[in-house]
């Protein structure tokens, strides 16, 4: 199943941020997500993959920003002029995920999150490691650990 909820609090929940990514909504671990930046824009870096929209400067550190449209197959949802960057830190490397919007901080409890049905494991590579359904929404839990190894594997 996952195993992104890793430091359970006392009622046995863990804090997740949601963010949309053109009409779906999915969610990391709030621990991961060092900030939330406005979208201004990207320097732009040759032969990059479609998914890398360019790199920002971080308070000093060079940061690439993955456009998470592009990388998640939603690309044909254009940028909505809202978009933020989620500064996201994955086994020690920082990347800033370029997002539609940020929805919620939401509490969840691993009895909550429920396998992803085989249909989508090939088209997703593994990047979606579980479900959750919350009220009318189906949040996806993004699995970090894959989407870091896409993202390098493409770069090097």
């Amino acid at each position: 199943m996952t195993d992104f909820l890793r430091q359970e609090t006392d009622d046995g929940s863990e804090k997740v941020i949601s963010f949309q990514v053109g009409k779906q909504e999915y969610c990391v671990d709030i621990l991961k997500v060092k900030e939330i930046r406005g979208w201004l824009g990207a320097t732009p870096i040759p032969f990059a993959p479609d998914f890398v929209s360019g790199v920002i400067n971080l308070r000093g550190i060079v940061l690439p920003v993955i456009n998470m449209r592009h990388l998640l197959g939603n690309s044909v949802d254009k940028d909505g002029g809202r978009d933020v960057v989620m500064v996201v830190e994955i086994s020690e490397k920082i990347f800033g995920f370029l997002v539609n919007s940020v929805s919620d901080i939401i509490d969840v409890k691993k009895s909550m999150v429920q396998g992803v049905p085989n249909v989508a494991a090939d088209k997703d590579k593994g990047f979606v490691s579980g479900l959750i359904a919350i009220n009318d929404r189906m949040v996806g839990v993004l699995n970090l650990d894959v989407v870091a190894a896409t993202i390098l594997d493409s770069v090097t």
